[in-house]
């Protein structure tokens, strides 16, 4: 902002106390329909539309300069959207850091080096590693079972993998020697991901799976003379047994039929179809678990 700003001329984020206090706007004008409150004292154009980043750009405003961006925030910012419009900006301070609480952002403390982060918009952003490592320590103990926490951190951790904007290897290298609180979880996170996987649902869906004792294949080809003939989001090929996650589109009248049709095919050469649903999966996990087991017993 400079002295010859008027208010609509404002195009950005911006602290309503500073634009106030430079007479570019009043407090009737930033309660009117003009601008948009993001947060405690940070305002933007009513025009823009509400994405994760602009609220990441809007928290930097207010956050301290050594916080840096990380989680899904910093995941969304950097391309794999993992964050809706208004969900919790994320950043970690430093442990002795007193910012907060502050609505709509979430702060962990813990240590950064500065290397695993890098200047953006006035505080920083982590770098893909780090990103990838708070994924999986975003979750604390106290508040998600280790399931839980699982069921969350390898389904981000598997978007975050399938972006190419961090290794597996680079990642164990990582986790091999650091102690944070968490660690054994995120190690455990990481040896489940697979970057294979084609969307957070399916990826909970093999959690559950695997912590039932079942291994799956995620993304599984079929092939015929050497050609694709059909993929099925998760399999056990030696029962022949194929479990797939129906999310709300495939009630679609035109996806249903041809969820059926693919289905029937698979089925005369012998294979045999679990099918869950968002309501399944965020119910009684025993109950897919029996589900697939008496799917492998039938002949």
């Amino acid at each position: 902002m400079n002295r010859t700003t008027r208010p609509h001329e404002l195009t950005n984020v911006f602290r309503g106390s500073v634009a106030r206090a430079e007479g570019y706007v009043t407090q009737a004008q930033l309660r009117g329909p003009m601008f948009r409150r993001l947060f405690q004292d940070v305002y933007a154009p009513a025009y823009l539309p509400v994405t994760h980043e602009l609220r990441c750009r809007g928290a930097a405003l207010i956050v301290p300069k050594d916080a840096v961006l990380t989680g899904r925030s910093a995941a969304t910012v950097l391309g794999v959207d993992l964050a809706k419009p208004h969900d919790p900006v994320e950043f970690v301070v430093p442990e002795e850091s007193r910012f907060g609480p502050i609505t709509g952002i979430r702060v962990r403390r813990t240590a950064v080096k500065r290397k695993e982060s890098r200047p953006w918009h006035g505080i920083r952003i982590a770098r893909p590693t780090r990103v990838a490592l708070d994924l999986l320590l975003r979750l604390s103990p106290r508040t998600h079972g280790w399931v839980r926490r699982l069921r969350v951190a390898v389904p981000d951790l598997d978007a975050f993998l399938r972006s190419k904007l961090v290794s597996t290897k680079a990642l164990q290298r990582t986790l091999r020697d650091r102690r944070n609180r968490g660690i054994r979880l995120a190690r455990e996170a990481l040896l489940m991901s697979d970057a294979r996987a084609e969307s957070l649902p399916e990826s909970e869906l093999r959690v559950v799976l695997r912590k039932g004792g079942l291994n799956p294949t995620p993304q599984y080809r079929i092939l015929k003379n050497g050609t694709e003939v059909a993929r099925l989001d998760l399999a056990i090929p030696e029962t022949r047994t194929a479990i797939e996650y129906d999310g709300y589109w495939h009630r679609e009248r035109r996806q249903t039929l041809l969820d059926r049709a693919r289905r029937g095919r698979l089925a005369a050469e012998g294979w045999r179809f679990v099918v869950v649903t968002a309501e399944d999966l965020a119910g009684d996990p025993t109950k897919i678990l029996e589900n697939v087991r008496r799917a492998q017993q039938v002949p």
